[in-house]
């Protein structure tokens, strides 16, 4: 059988289309004017192709009739692609890709709104973006909402993409290798908040794993595509999966947000927050000494 077929999607879509080519061009674009290491550019074009992979090719047919695949789906929707693509730190890169009178006419203007400044000081916000981060994986696991969303197309798709966008924002914030300002959050935050997201995941896992009735029938009722493998044995790898690989990464991103943390520290460019005070009050007392003499 030809390999290349496995690249035609199986369901068309329009929007991942454009997405995927929009941000690839972009990127290519600015990645002479931003000066990115092979590294990077690897890093970025793995997590994009990954995200492409995992949403727009004939294995959409077994996401869709195998829990254990549905969860592979989504490790690379949420956390893989995503993972890969912040590491890659592109930001640079896509903006120099956008024309200049572009950026000064649309982008800009579009980022500097208020609602779009203050919907993303709510999701980036640490207590939120660990919330969004393991409450989304909660949510489209939920039986009830679950076997809806696999059987409608455009619950589906939302799903998929709610996935991908919020594991981009958590990602970026969590690998973000500069200082505070301009990263949203300290070194420290990061790691913290990585790691706040290990517990649920192992939880949710553990309790998927050792289920013993089947949490989504869906799969039967639709038909699977290994007729091999027991729904309780599908239902046992996907657990696996969240509890494992799902955590596995998580720690990989606090052992980099620390290795940012100590290159940081290191370099002196951690804010010291006790001594700016100390700092701001000498002055004032050397001002005031004098004025109080005999």
């Amino acid at each position: 059988m030809n390999l290349l077929v496995w690249l035609e999607p199986w369901e068309f879509s329009p929007t991942v289309v454009v997405a995927v080519v929009l941000t690839a061009v972009l990127f290519a674009r600015g990645v002479s004017k931003a000066k990115v290491s092979i590294a990077r550019q690897l890093s970025f074009w793995f997590g994009l192709i990954a995200l492409y992979v995992a949403l727009h090719t004939r294995l959409d047919y077994f996401f869709e009739h195998e829990f254990f695949m549905h969860r592979a789906q989504h490790l690379v929707l949420h956390h893989l692609g995503p993972f890969f693509i912040a590491l890659s730190y592109p930001g640079a890169a896509i903006r120099a890709g956008i024309p200049f009178s572009w950026r000064q006419r649309f982008v800009r203007p579009v980022l500097q709104t208020r609602v779009v400044r203050a919907t993303l000081d709510v999701v980036m916000h640490p207590v939120v973006a660990v919330v969004l981060f393991v409450g989304l994986i909660y949510f489209w696991l939920l039986s009830p909402v679950h076997f809806v969303a696999m059987l409608d197309w455009r619950l589906y798709r939302v799903m998929n993409w709610s996935m991908v966008i919020d594991g981009l924002l958590f990602w970026w914030l969590v690998l973000d290798s500069r200082a505070a300002p301009p990263a949203r959050l300290s070194p420290g935050r990061r790691v913290l908040i990585v790691i706040a997201a290990i517990p649920p995941q192992i939880l949710l896992g553990a309790f998927i794993f050792f289920s013993s009735h089947e949490l989504y029938p869906v799969y039967s009722i639709c038909g699977r595509a290994f007729t091999w493998l027991s729904p309780m044995r599908d239902q046992q790898i996907g657990g696996l999966l969240v509890w494992i690989p799902g955590s596995m990464m998580s720690v990989i991103g606090a052992l980099i947000a620390l290795r940012h943390w100590m290159r940081l520290s290191g370099r002196g460019r951690l804010r010291d927050g006790r001594k700016a005070p100390a700092k701001a009050a000498n002055p004032a007392h050397s001002r005031a000494s004098p004025a109080g003499q005999p």
